[in-house]
């Protein structure tokens, strides 16, 4: 088979695809094509989404979801998908849908029928989940909300700083519907995890994350445990869920690519 030469990078809630900016410099210098598209709603960027939310309120994970399968099958051979947070989801969903050559779900949301939910993830989360209200809004951070959530490794300035580069409000139905993906048996985070032809997906965790910490990782690589298509998982201690620019963030991003190039299928 011929190596992939295309790669996708698909962001999480609360940040937009200019997170991936050290990551896309790296692989681009390497020789790949790489594409990071927004979530449907936020082409406008950071500075226009703090001034105006409103083209994520209501956005959901489906609708997320099929934005990126059209892209990915609009492509002329099958790239390599790597998704952060909530992208670390779709990535999941995508390579159930029979897409992509290989995937890297980093610091990844849980799909359903991952049960474990630790309380700094509960925490983390609070912010959106502990108002029912906020079920169709799009719903910032604060600073120091943040920083527990994505950056607890680093200082509250150096903190301050992520926050106010990549910060966005983020789509609250979406982590609604991965809150109670158990309980809805049509959930759009359902994914055929016993499926053997689907490409191999790897796992990055991090050992210090609190919103996705490692056992939640852990479970979700279980779920995959009765199907046959190569599935690993790999935990940097001490890492935080950024950990795709935090110091250090060029190791995990060169394994990452190595392990998909490796695997790919």
């Amino acid at each position: 088979m011929t190596a992939p030469d295309t790669i996708v990078l698909i962001h999480g809630l609360w940040m937009t695809p200019l997170s991936w900016e050290h990551w896309i410099e790296r692989y681009t210098e390497q020789g790949f094509r790489v594409l990071a598209p927004s979530w449907p709603g936020l082409e406008g960027g950071v500075e226009a989404l703090r001034r105006d939310p409103s083209p994520l309120a209501g956005l959901g994970v489906g609708e997320v979801a099929d934005h990126y399968e059209r892209i990915i099958a609009d492509l002329d051979t099958r790239p390599i998908i790597m998704g952060h947070s909530f992208g670390g989801a779709l990535t999941q969903i995508l390579l159930g849908r029979g897409l992509g050559a290989a995937g890297v779900a980093i610091n990844s949301g849980q799909i359903r029928g991952v049960h474990r939910l630790p309380l700094t993830q509960l925490k983390a989360a609070s912010p959106v989940l502990g108002n029912p209200a906020n079920r169709k809004k799009a719903v910032p951070l604060t600073p120091e909300q943040f920083h527990y959530a994505f950056t607890n490794t680093l200082t509250a300035e150096q903190s301050r700083q992520v926050y106010d580069r990549y910060h966005v409000p983020a789509a609250a139905r979406a982590l609604f519907q991965g809150a109670f993906a158990n309980l809805d048996p049509n959930s759009p985070l359902k994914v055929d995890v016993r499926r053997d032809d689907r490409a191999p997906l790897l796992f990055v965790a991090g050992g210090a994350d609190h919103i996705v910490p490692a056992s939640v990782n852990r479970s979700n690589h279980r779920l995959y445990r009765h199907s046959s298509a190569l599935t690993e998982y790999r935990e940097y201690p001490g890492r935080s869920h950024y950990t795709v620019g935090q110091d250090g963030w060029q190791e995990v991003a060169d394994q990452s690519l190595a392990w998909a190039v490796r695997n790919a299928r």
